[in-house]
């Protein structure tokens, strides 16, 4: 028998929790043969909906899944846990200045990790998904210290996805056969999907496309506005694609990327690339036995250059805007 993994999910009773919740206990995340105790956290006015939720997943009846702990506190919510998906977070309203959203996640973000610092296993792996994703991820490092700066990640394989399905759909051709497109830096419209590396059945992609002004010019701005396309159509934010993304870096994370192939990943920057180390950027990434690195190496040319440094320049202002949040 094995043993079951705690795995935390906060703001589980708002949308992207409600699909990931049953995602995780069906074994999307872990794998087939992988027990489940699922620890569900959220605020107090979604206590009802949280139960609801609760009774939900036990109407399931799903076999893997071993225990529930849905709480509003965040210590109780926190203790033990193996992994954390981290949804909950305040969003952007109407007329509100990116320091007043900066300023409420800080304080969540601090609580949590703290939380997080004191209550979870030693190894505990964070994915943080609520946005600002890659600031909130280095406010939760910063407040969780014990915690290794490398099981501390944020969500952009909802963009790598993203790039997958609009290269497929241009290609036409099955989304298992395109590889290797990469999201370099924040989860935002700055973000650079780059196909530079990329191959569609094993040819390059921009040989396969065969049209680099849509490669350089709208492939680029449908992956970086595909968030706002889905809310202005759906009303509601991207919630199941949110959810099936998050088990998918948690699961290559944890079981392995297949070989010959990488994804991306919001992780630590150590230089690579010449991202300023102390961001958490988005860089391709191969994972095996838990750990995930980054692909070293690359060809970078000046277009692409361009591009990452936008990117990495927004982070760098988020951190400080964070950082004076904070005081």
């Amino acid at each position: 028998m094995v043993d079951p993994l705690r795995v935390l999910v906060t703001g589980a009773a708002g949308q992207i929790g409600y699909a990931l919740v049953a995602m995780i206990a069906r074994g999307a995340m872990l794998g087939p043969n992988q027990p489940v105790i699922l620890h569900m956290l959220d605020i107090e006015p979604a206590a009802e909906a949280l139960k609801g939720v609760k009774m939900e997943l036990m109407d399931a009846a799903l076999p893997l899944l071993r225990g529930i702990v849905a709480s509003t506190d965040v210590a109780e919510a926190c203790k033990g846990v193996n992994i954390a998906v981290m949804l909950g977070g305040f969003p952007r309203k109407e007329g509100m200045e990116r320091k007043d959203v900066m300023s409420k996640n800080v304080s969540i973000y601090k609580a949590q990790a703290s939380a997080l610092e004191k209550h979870a296993a030693a190894d505990c792996k964070v994915l943080v998904v609520a946005n600002p994703a890659n600031t909130n991820a280095l406010i939760l490092k910063e407040f969780a210290p014990s915690i290794p700066d490398k099981n501390i990640t944020c969500l952009t394989r909802l963009d790598h996805n993203r790039a997958l399905a609009q290269i497929s759909e241009r290609t036409k051709v099955h989304i298992t056969d395109v590889k290797n497109v990469i999201i370099w830096g924040n989860h935002s419209s700055t973000q650079y999907p780059d196909v530079n590396h990329a191959t569609v059945q094993e040819k390059p992609v921009r040989e396969v496309v065969g049209d680099d002004e849509w490669l350089n010019n709208d492939f680029i701005a449908t992956v970086q506005q595909r968030g706002a396309a889905i809310i202005k159509a759906r009303k509601l934010s991207s919630a199941l694609s949110a959810a099936s993304s998050a088990c998918d870096h948690i699961r290559d994370w944890v079981l392995g990327t297949p070989k010959g192939s990488w994804v991306s990943m919001g992780v630590y920057s150590d230089g690579s690339y010449d991202i300023q180390p102390g961001l958490i950027y988005s860089f391709p990434v191969t994972c095996e036995k838990g750990e995930w690195s980054i692909v070293q190496g690359l060809e970078i040319d000046a277009f692409s250059r361009e591009k990452m440094d936008k990117t990495a320049q927004e982070l760098i202002e988020e951190k400080e805007l964070a950082k004076s949040c904070l005081h």
